[in-house]
């Protein structure tokens, strides 16, 4: 098992602290928001991990962090993501890396309060296909919107503007090698790029999208208000720490 974070992107709602660095470096809280993912992936185990990045800002974040020894890990492997084109063609460039195994990605804004090893476990057991985590929260329409019909995903909708439901689907996914397959044969959305929502669409059709309701708060970091959201959770988090 292999994981991926995708920190590309030019992060435009975030604007102007974007115009000096990349977003996924801005601090949230103590620590940059990049080390929330990676440490994420390296509590459920992974310790072969791909980051992809772009922008004027990619350098910036091998001299953050290396080989990745303040994690505990001997190597972290890069790649450089040209513009802008979706999640998914984020996801493309992971196919050398994957080599065949399957991978759990990440999006680096992403931050979680507790471990998603038994979710990983949970794909590990699965014979094939992937798996998604979702999450029930305020602002659905903001996300990829997961539509229930007991306890089976029947549709996923991409930022809809009247949402199903207010379960929506958190930027931790895991697929077999066939996600790559699915990739190429994409075509761009209406907003011009190459969308998750229809990688995961695309496994549902074939009835090998699983999912799990993720435990603990979860948030992104792509907006001001996320942002703040973000950095007062991680403070929580943090102060819980050091008083148990």
């Amino acid at each position: 098992m292999k994981g991926v974070i995708l920190a590309g992107g030019l992060g435009t709602r975030l604007k102007p602290l974007t115009k000096i660095t990349n977003k996924h470096l801005l601090p949230i809280y103590s620590k940059p928001m990049i080390y929330y993912p990676l440490q994420t992936l390296v509590d459920a185990g992974i310790k072969d991990i791909l980051l992809v990045t772009g922008g004027n800002h990619a350098g910036d974040f091998l001299k953050l962090l290396g080989n990745g020894q303040h994690f505990g890990l001997k190597h972290i492997n890069y790649t450089y993501q040209e513009g802008e084109g979706g999640i998914a063609a984020a996801l493309q460039l992971a196919e050398h890396f994957a080599d065949g195994e399957r991978i759990v990605v990440m999006l680096g804004d992403n931050i979680l309060e507790k471990s998603i090893k038994k979710y990983v476990d949970n794909f590990r057991q699965q014979k094939s296909g992937a798996r998604i985590l979702i999450k029930k929260v305020e602002d659905p329409g903001r996300f990829g919107v997961v539509e229930m019909e007991g306890d089976k995903i029947i549709s996923i909708e991409e930022k809809p503007k009247k949402p199903k439901s207010d379960y929506i689907v958190t930027g931790v996914y895991m697929y077999d090698s066939g996600v790559f397959d699915i990739v190429r044969n994409l075509k761009p959305s209406g907003r011009g790029e190459l969308e998750v929502t229809d990688v995961n669409n695309a496994y549902l059709d074939r009835g090998k999208l699983c999912f799990d309701i993720l435990k603990g708060w979860w948030t992104d970091s792509g907006t001001f208000d996320s942002l703040i959201k973000a950095a007062n959770l991680a403070k929580r988090k943090a102060n819980r720490k050091e008083n148990a």
